[in-house]
This record gives C-alpha cells, structure tokens and sequence, in this order.
C-alpha cells in the first residue's frame, strides 16, 4: 500500500508510514485543537518536502486570515502560491455545485495532489437532511479519487452534545480514515491529544497520544500514552 507522509512529527509514526494513497481523510476535534492548523502543515509539508502540490478549500475563515495566522509557524503560504504550487480557494457553501466544479478544476490546472475541505460542518448547515449531506460527501470523495488526491476533510465535535466524533454524526461513516483531535481539562490543565480513530485498509495506533502546537507546528508523540476523561 502507497502512503501518502503528512510530514507532520509523529503523526506518520502512529499512522504505520502516513495516510494510504488517494484516500479521504476526516479530521475531527472540538474547537481549539488546531485542526486548521495541522491542515495547513499538511499542505506546506507536502508541497516544500515531498513536491505535493495542494489546494485548499475553505468554506469558512477567509483565505487571507488563514494564511496570515500560520506566518508565526514560519510558512509563507503566499510565496507557496505565487510559485503555482499551492491554491487557497474561499466560496459560499450554500452554491454547492459550483464550489465542486471550481475544486475540480483548479486541481486539474495545478495538478495538486494533496486537497483540504475546511470544513464539512459549514457546508453541512445548508444541506436539508442527512441524506443529502451523505451524498454530497460522496460526489466530493468521488471527484478526489478520480483525481487521485490525497485529501483532508474538517469536521467538529460540539460541546454540550451527545457523545459523538463529528458535529452531524455522518460524515466518519463517508470517509475512508478518521483522526480525532481532542482538548480537554484535567483537573487544573488543560491537555491535548490525538487519535487514529479509523484507517481503512491499514494498521494503527489504537492509542490516544499527547501533541503539542509548538512554534513549527504540531508535534505529535508516538511513544507516549494519553489519559483523557471524556
């Protein structure tokens, strides 16, 4: 199985060598967790380290806070798209079909390779029913493999709600792989971790392992175990 390296510390390491090839992942967690974050180091990674290049669709934060926000962890992501190798995409999810006919294409322009939806949970808010957001997931994941991307796909856990690992409770039953970023209090701390929560086709880390946002990203620590109460 080809495997596709995230380049992010450690998360590669409890994934057994990186995400399999062509497959679309879902990256889940409560707000806080750097999940925007890890995505823009999966793209920058990619691009400057393994010659990946991306696009990255946001339905959300507008493109420009996104690439300004990750300056401090020393990624120039406007250098990366003036070079062609990198495509920040910001649309309306309410326009659904042109925002997959406009990904496709500017895939197809800049022969991208690594591909983020961030995230599913706006776009979600404007489908009728459950229904619809499975299938729109599907002519997404559809359209991704077609074009042989590795992609991401952001979703969130709510808060007050009942237990559960994406905000409408669909989309880890669409997607190929899960990973699930978690911020929780213990006792007067607050701690993170991450979990390979599924990986199709592949072997994993069945553990929760401690990560840190550190001033180059996020570092991921394989050989450490840890305690959440959830």
């Amino acid at each position: 199985m080809n495997r596709i390296k995230t380049g992010i510390s450690g998360l590669d390491k409890i994934m057994n060598g990186g995400i399999p090839e062509n497959q679309l992942v879902l990256l889940t967690g409560t707000s806080g967790t750097g999940k925007t974050i890890l995505c823009n180091q999966f793209m920058y990674t990619g691009i400057r380290e393994f010659n990946q290049k991306g696009v990255y669709l946001s339905f959300e934060e507008p493109s420009e806070l996104i690439k300004e926000n990750v300056k401090k962890f020393g990624w120039d992501m406007d250098a990366l798209e003036s070079s062609g190798k990198l495509q920040y995409l910001k649309y309306d999810p309410y326009r659904i079909e042109d925002v997959f006919s406009i990904l496709e294409s500017t895939i197809r322009d800049i022969g991208a390779k690594r591909v983020v939806v961030d995230s599913i949970s706006a776009l979600a808010i404007y489908m009728r029913n459950e229904s619809e957001l499975r299938k729109t997931i599907f002519n997404l994941s559809d359209i991704l493999r077609k074009l042989k991307c590795t992609s991401i796909m952001v979703s969130e856990i709510v808060h007050g709600k009942e237990p559960r690992i994406s905000r409408f409770g669909v989309e880890e039953f669409v997607a190929d792989s899960v990973i699930v970023m978690y911020y929780e209090r213990i006792e007067s701390t607050f701690q993170r971790a991450i979990q390979i929560w599924k990986l199709r086709g592949s072997t994993h880390s069945q553990k929760l392992h401690p990560y840190q946002i550190t001033p180059k990203g996020i570092v991921v620590t394989p050989e450490e175990e840890a305690f959440l109460k959830t």
